[in-house]
């Protein structure tokens, strides 16, 4: 009989390397593989199972909602919809939502709103000034506007209209924003490229001169929204606001739903400027307001930050112990654990045959995004795997 590996490689695109384990169950932090082996999964759909594997909350809103109406066309009104919405916009200051099915799709459309809003105010404006080690998804356009070269080249020629700058750089970004410039769009912090956090004066001073020049503020919150980095956004520890925002990954607990959300001053949809068939069904945002009301109810962000902390303290002291270590970097449960050498993805793959699952965001990072109801008790546990691995590949 053929192996899970050799049925997939007859039948399924090779777009990505496969790690050999085939996970088969999952309960809170925890998942298990065929052969019934347990482990702490700190990778969560690469943040994205936000409650944990087969949350209660979860399950309960996709099962109740299943059972009353499951997808219905954005031509009809949607209760879940708007419900959602609403919450979303009290939470972030924003003041208007829409809802498609992946992060990707949530930039594709903040890109398009800038350069509407752009073309209204701003005389043909359409440039988007984006971040070197960025990322935004995999669609032809949000590759463009990522900072990774590797991923754009093989599809050239790639759309016009994104001018890249490095992270962390205001002076850099002031000299890119000219009469063109449409939008900035930036992550609060880079996931992908490393976790990459800015100094704290940088999302501020971006603020500012995009007020200054009268262009659109768009933050990817992909991947640090909805309590990741401490904070309902991660916008709001920078104590600003932008014009433009995505979300998806955490928001709906494992099931596919994401958004983009606009304040007044960007609202330049109208009708037939935009659209979805799936996105803002009744049964992912049914299951998306129902995770969000547990973050807010329960206060999660405000956990996250604690938990964070914690297990930030921890790995810091690996440092003392281990000459591998060089560094830790992050936010809430954001975290990346920073090698001295290019060890990461030995240190990954020594971590998941001891039973903790991450992965290696650079070839000297490995990058920690358990559920954000994972136990203190738990995240200790990852570090003394962290320590044996360490001890394994380094000595």
């Amino acid at each position: 009989m053929p192996s899970i590996a050799e049925r997939e490689a007859a039948v399924f695109m090779r777009t990505g390397v496969r790690v050999p384990i085939n996970l088969v169950r999952g309960e809170g932090t925890r998942v298990w593989d065929e052969d019934g082996k347990e482990y702490l999964d700190f990778l969560a759909g690469i943040a994205t199972v936000s409650l944990g594997h087969s949350s209660p909350v979860v399950v309960d809103a996709l099962t109740q909602q299943a059972r009353t109406l499951i997808h219905v066309s954005n031509i009809f009104y949607s209760v879940p919809q708007i419900d959602l919405a609403e919450l979303l916009v009290e939470q972030s200051g924003m003041s208007q939502a829409f809802f498609c099915n992946s992060g990707a799709e949530a930039n594709e459309g903040c890109i398009k709103l800038a350069r509407k809003w752009a073309r209204q105010q701003r005389d043909e404006a359409y440039e988007i000034v984006v971040a070197d080690g960025g990322f935004h998804g995999r669609t032809l356009t949000t590759i463009t506007a990522s900072g990774t070269p590797k991923y754009a080249e093989p599809f050239a020629p790639l759309p016009e209209g994104f001018v890249h700058v490095p992270y962390n750089d205001i002076e850099a970004l002031r000299e890119a924003v000219t009469s063109r410039t449409a939008a900035v769009m930036l992550e609060p912090l880079q996931g992908e490229g490393g976790v990459n956090v800015p100094d704290d004066g940088y999302l501020p001073a971006v603020r500012r001169l995009c007020d200054e020049r009268n262009v659109a503020l768009i933050l990817d919150e992909v991947q640090t929204g909805m309590g990741r980095c401490g904070r309902m956004f991660a916008f709001q520890r920078a104590g600003i606001t932008p014009d433009i925002m995505s979300l998806a990954k955490g928001l709906g607990g494992g099931v596919p739903v994401a958004a983009f959300l606009t304040n007044d001053r960007c609202a330049a949809f109208e009708p037939g400027d935009h659209g979805t068939t799936f996105g803002g069904q009744p049964l992912a945002t049914a299951v998306a307001l129902a995770v969000a009301r547990y973050m807010v109810d329960e206060d999660l962000p405000a956990q996250v930050e604690a938990k964070g902390a914690r297990f930030m303290d921890r790995l810091h002291s690996l440092e003392d112990r281990h000459a591998a270590v060089s560094g830790v970097r992050g936010q809430g449960l954001l975290v990346a654990l920073e090698l001295s050498s290019d060890i990461a993805a030995d240190v990954v793959a020594a971590c998941r045959e001891r039973g903790l699952l991450a992965n290696n965001v650079r070839p000297n990072a490995v990058r920690f995004v358990p559920p954000l109801t994972v136990s203190e008790a738990e995240l200790d546990q990852a570090v003394e795997i962290v320590e044996q691995a360490l001890a394994a590949v380094a000595g």
